[in-house]
């Protein structure tokens, strides 16, 4: 599966972004995916997954209540929608594809990535 993510880019603090992820080549729904961070001088940080039913989504701590990941109606495209964003959520984030059932938090589980997409936060 190829992946493409899109929709960064500036906003303030308290702005809202909403990500997009999509998907070609292999069947899109055999997958859970999630999305990843990395901030400058950090390691690359997992922050929400759905699995590959769509039934079970998780995020991190951190962003719980102000992101939220979903998959379009026909699949084909993952979403992350960003609200009340801050200044430490500044990041390159990157989504990724697993055959795993529900996922994982570990970045060794995703065989596919997308290229990353620019989040800026100005406080």
């Amino acid at each position: 599966v190829q992946l493409q993510a899109s929709g960064g880019g500036l906003v303030q603090t308290g702005g809202s972004l909403r990500l997009s992820c999509a998907a070609s080549g292999r069947t899109k729904d055999r997958y859970s995916m999630s999305w990843f961070r990395q901030a400058p001088q950090k390691e690359r940080e997992w922050v929400a997954m759905i699995s590959q039913s769509g039934l079970t989504t998780k995020v991190r701590d951190s962003v719980k209540g102000r992101f939220t990941i979903s998959r379009d109606s026909d699949e084909s495209t993952l979403l992350l929608q960003m609200n009340n964003l801050k200044p430490e959520d500044t990041a390159v984030y990157y989504c990724a594809a697993t055959e795993s059932l529900f996922g994982s938090m570990l970045e060794k589980e995703y065989t596919a990535w997308g290229q990353g997409t620019q989040v800026t936060v100005s406080s």
